[in-house]
């Protein structure tokens, strides 16, 4: 038997809308049932700031459709629509919203681990960097923007959905000593976010300023590759210490770390140094050591650039085997010489000048 549209309609009416109270159909969020043989697809409509706080609303939308007889699988998009000015016709003026960009409040440094190009192991050293950073005594917390491919769920071991606080806030998981918020915590792992410009800076916005992160020495910021809307909105919304390159040796990865930090300085981000992933392999059964990806290009590209180099890390099956188990090397195994390299580069990171403060 068929589902028909008006079943549909009464199963969205029985998930409610946390900001309104009402339920998602007579708030008018549920549009556009489409019903293809078994196959049920809607959108919920809010605005962009709320794209994050609407994920488990999501999530109950189609858990609801799906039990529903005659439907095999429901699925549903967050989109946005634009936030109507209403003309203030009593003449009382508002206050004008804070320019430039803003501390967050309880936070003494963020830092930005960013790359010109995927694949250079950015999440990784931002994993990694944060358990390292919290291991020598700071209050650290790790912050997945990398919307539309969030991995530090998996790298840090945790599947835990961040618990509401509040009228609109959310709290972080802990995990490895460090407080953590991810896209990733709210949404099935196989499944991808689907979301234009605005929802993107709304849910970013959403997570650094909706989330009670209590008092932290230093927020890690996990960007996603290359220099587009997360890391503009970032630079013009809010307050960063600074930001490290992450680059493997190879000519192609340097050219791309190059627009990272040309961005960065376009938008008045001190960058606080270079990282060179993958710097090194050494064979573990005869000791051999290979450059796969070449050698000392970030070390010459930092000296070029004048900007620190922070240190390498080697290629290494047990750096790839703890990320994929759930743990950062350095929280799986803190005294190996992979580990040492992680904790070796946060504390020259910590050295600079600009984290003193």
């Amino acid at each position: 038997m068929s589902v028909t549209k008006e079943q549909v309609l009464a199963e969205l009416a029985k998930v409610v809308d946390p900001a309104s109270g009402k339920d998602i159909v007579s708030a008018d969020i549920a549009r556009a049932i489409s019903i293809e043989g078994d196959t049920v697809r809607f959108v919920l409509e809010v605005e962009a700031s709320r794209g994050v706080a609407m994920e488990p609303v999501r999530l109950e939308a189609i858990k609801a459709v799906e039990a529903l007889d005659g439907v095999g699988k429901a699925s549903a998009l967050i989109t946005a629509h634009s936030e109507k000015k209403v003309p203030d016709l009593g003449g009382s003026a508002k206050p004008a919203a804070p320019q430039g960009p803003q501390r967050l409040p309880g936070v003494r440094h963020i830092i930005a681990v960013a790359s010109g190009k995927g694949g250079v192991g950015k999440s990784t050293v931002s994993a990694n960097l944060a358990v390292a950073m919290a291991r020598l005594g700071l209050k650290v917390g790790l912050l997945d923007a990398d919307i539309y491919g969030p991995s530090q769920p998996r790298m840090m071991g945790t599947s835990a959905r961040p618990q509401a606080v509040g009228e609109r806030g959310m709290a972080p998981v802990e995990k490895h000593g460090v407080k953590l918020m991810s896209m990733g915590l709210m949404m099935r792992e196989d499944e991808a976010v689907v979301w234009r410009g605005p929802m993107l800076m709304g849910a970013l916005q959403q997570m650094l300023n909706q989330v009670e992160w209590g008092a932290l020495d230093v927020l890690v910021i996990d960007l996603p590759p290359g220099t587009g809307d997360v890391q503009l909105t970032l630079s013009q919304k809010t307050a960063v210490t600074g930001a490290v390159v992450v680059s493997t040796p190879q000519d192609i990865a340097l050219l791309d770390a190059r627009k990272a930090l040309d961005m960065f300085r376009k938008t008045n981000v001190p960058v606080l140094g270079f990282i060179e992933n993958m710097s090194t392999h050494i064979c573990s059964e005869c000791g051999y050591e290979e450059h796969i990806f070449g050698h000392g290009g970030a070390m010459a590209e930092a000296e070029k650039l004048k900007v620190p180099m922070l240190g390498a890390v080697p290629l290494d099956i047990k750096i790839r085997l703890a990320g994929d188990g759930g743990a950062p090397v350095v929280a799986a195994d803190p005294d190996s010489p992979q580990a040492l390299a992680f904790i070796g580069i946060a504390k020259n990171l910590l050295a600079q000048k600009a984290l003193q403060a």
